[in-house]
């Protein structure tokens, strides 16, 4: 385990409108609002079409092959998230929602392109006092979180 300690900042109540990509908005947003590391939380509906990162297609591989989903309708969904700085200080999202519709769920993650459905609620708690920061990793090839 690594860690290291950050103190909440700014507080921010946001509201994602039809069409608009997750990752694409939050990412700005966060460039905007000169955040450099924050938590979220997220609930309202993901449109058909969206892509949602589904795990690999092996567990424990030499090689990550990342599976996809794409929704086949609209979905409700819920999920949470951070952002951190890459090696080149862009600020970049790592979320994972649930999204159900009709008893069905499928989880993932939003980095392939998740399009929100008239509405999606977000409150974004910035992160301060922290040089956390995602660096790419060459055994497995993620940008992982170093605290």
């Amino acid at each position: 385990m690594k860690y290291s300690e950050a103190k909440q900042g700014r507080t921010f109540i946001i509201r994602l409108e039809d069409g608009e990509i997750i990752h694409h908005k939050l990412e700005e947003f966060a460039k905007d609002n000169n955040i450099k590391a924050a938590s979220m939380t997220v609930l309202g509906g993901v449109d058909k079409g969206s892509i949602l990162i589904v795990g690999p297609e092996q567990g424990r591989s030499d090689k990550i092959n990342p599976m996809e989903v794409i929704l086949d309708d609209v979905f409700e969904c819920t999920g949470t998230g951070t952002v951190f700085p890459d090696q080149s200080g862009s600020p970049v999202l790592h979320m994972h929602i649930a999204a159900g519709r009709k008893g069905r769920t499928i989880t993932g993650c939003v980095r392939k392109g998740v399009k929100v459905w008239h509405v999606l609620e977000v409150i974004l708690t910035e992160l301060t006092g922290t040089d956390s920061r995602r660096m790419p990793d060459r055994e497995t090839g993620f940008e992982l979180l170093v605290p």
